[in-house]
């Protein structure tokens, strides 16, 4: 069930009514039996798979837990829950990708090997409950989180439906010490959440799935584009996967909101960013944190000299990148991101005494915003090798894009010749206008809901039905007004 269909417009609404209307005490089982015919709308089957994580993960935390003092113990449930758990995602998103690469190897040598046939379609949001179940082991060992006995509250936090499939990746000591609390009808807060929800389906519908027909013709025939076309389409694809990822983000949060829960903030405006390494302080931050707190401390992080922290720095984006899938385009994905951080620390003394030298004033805001601009065209540079679909598309894209120097297409109408019209494509133009807006006011700490609440109730309205308009006007859909999946749905 997506976010942006119809069925979840019918199904948010009964759950949540539903939900503040029964007694406290099976509340929490309603949003259990919600959250799995949410993700079962998809496939039921798959069902078992969170099932079976959820039981894994419950049984390894008693085990850890009853383990006290014995610290061999609790590392060999701790090991068993990790494998098992990861054993699961590897076989339903990396197998393939693991025989076609030992294919490969075997065959420079001269041996044929056949693959066995496995084709299934992957679990949606596999990897996002697996690291939230793991996070929750995690904890346990480390004694950051009580060990949850009541399975019923446990599951759910595995499977809330509002974060399940795409994030934000919760940790136990937030999302599952909520979970056992009470949670009472409260006006202002849902008032609050649901505008959240409005924005996140303007930022999806308006912006993200119209800016995705550019992308999406371009980059399907790149072969018949080249230089600022491309280039275009590329920056095109960055608004796309921010606006279509934050999108499935506030809107979680929202809808948790709603119902009394808060989960924790998984975008901070990333396209301002001052470096790479800031943009992932910024950018997916619930993943972001979960490699940093479960993979880079664990590895030794900073603490064994530059060169071991070079090194935990570009593991953990190449893990980073094979988390959002089973191809060669996103661990290079994942290393120019890590690359781009080494370098950017190997080369900060270099920096600090050239502008020294020069009489740069590194805190002026131009000096500021070349270094946001600098940042931008790397992740967009980056983006390229995310949504091409091989290696050597990659290559044929960044190859055309820089040959040829073309701008009169800003000019001649080529634009609107990539699928929207010329109203389509200036409506797109004006809504990420909003979007930027948006952001700098919330980059500067302005509290847009907050000043938004504070209004009058007339003007509040206004604003809402307003955007609700603009939304059912302007949004893009598809034949018959289908509802498009979210790009992180993949992965």
């Amino acid at each position: 069930m997506l976010f942006n269909s119809f069925s979840f417009l019918l199904f948010f609404p009964f759950v949540t009514i539903l939900y503040f209307i029964i007694p406290q005490r099976f509340k929490n089982l309603w949003l259990l039996i919600s959250s799995y015919y949410f993700y079962m709308s998809w496939n039921p089957k798959y069902a078992i798979l969170i099932a079976i994580s959820t039981v894994i993960t419950y049984i390894s935390g008693l085990l850890i837990g009853r383990s006290k003092e014995n610290t061999i113990r609790k590392k060999l449930w701790v090991f068993l829950s990790m494998t098992s758990n990861l054993a699961i995602l590897f076989f339903f998103k990396y197998f393939d990708f693991f025989i076609e690469n030992l294919n490969r190897v075997f065959a420079i040598v001269g041996i044929e090997m056949v693959s066995p046939a496995f084709d299934v379609i992957l679990p949606v949001g596999i990897s996002f409950y697996t690291f939230q179940a793991l996070s929750y082991t995690m904890d346990v060992y480390r004694g950051d989180i009580y060990v949850e006995k009541n399975l019923l509250n446990y599951a759910l936090f595995v499977s809330f439906f509002p974060q399940l499939v795409a994030g934000p990746i919760e940790r136990s000591k937030n999302l599952l010490v909520q979970i056992n609390r009470k949670h009472y009808f409260d006006y202002e807060r849902v008032k609050a959440g649901l505008l959240l929800m409005l924005w996140g389906f303007f930022m999806k519908l308006v912006i993200a799935d119209r800016v995705a027909v550019v992308v999406n013709t371009v980059y399907n025939d790149y072969q018949t584009y080249q230089g600022i076309t491309l280039i275009i389409a590329t920056l095109f694809f960055g608004v796309q996967i921010y606006c279509d990822f934050a999108s499935y983000s506030v809107i979680a949060i929202g809808s948790a909101q709603v119902m009394g829960y808060k989960l924790m903030d998984n975008f901070k405006q990333p396209y301002f960013s001052k470096s790479i390494a800031e943009f992932w302080r910024r950018w997916h931050i619930s993943l972001s944190t979960w490699f940093r707190d479960y993979l880079y401390i664990p590895l030794g992080g900073n603490r064994k000299g530059s060169l071991r922290k070079y090194f935990n720095v570009m593991l953990v984006f190449i893990v980073s990148g094979l988390w959002h899938g089973a191809s060669w385009n996103f661990v290079i994905w994942g290393f120019l991101h890590g690359a781009f951080q080494v370098i950017g620390q190997i080369t900060r003394p270099l920096k600090i005494f050239i502008t020294d030298k020069l009489g740069i004033n590194r805190e002026a805001g131009s000096y500021k915003l070349g270094q946001i601009f600098i940042t931008f065209c790397l992740a967009n540079f980056a983006w390229v090798f995310f949504r091409a679909s091989s290696f050597t598309e990659a290559k044929g894209i960044i190859s055309r894009m820089i040959s040829v120097w073309n701008p009169w297409v800003l000019t001649d109408g080529s634009l609107y010749t990539l699928g929207l019209s010329p109203k389509s494509f200036w409506a797109g133009i004006v809504a990420i206008v909003i979007l930027i807006i948006v952001d700098i006011t919330h980059y500067h700490g302005i509290g847009i809901r907050e000043r938004f609440a504070s209004q009058g109730l007339i003007f509040r309205w206004l604003v809402s039905l307003g955007l609700i308009y603009v939304i059912i006007i302007f949004g893009i859909y598809g034949p018959g007004y289908t509802e498009s999946q979210f790009i992180y749905f993949q992965f």
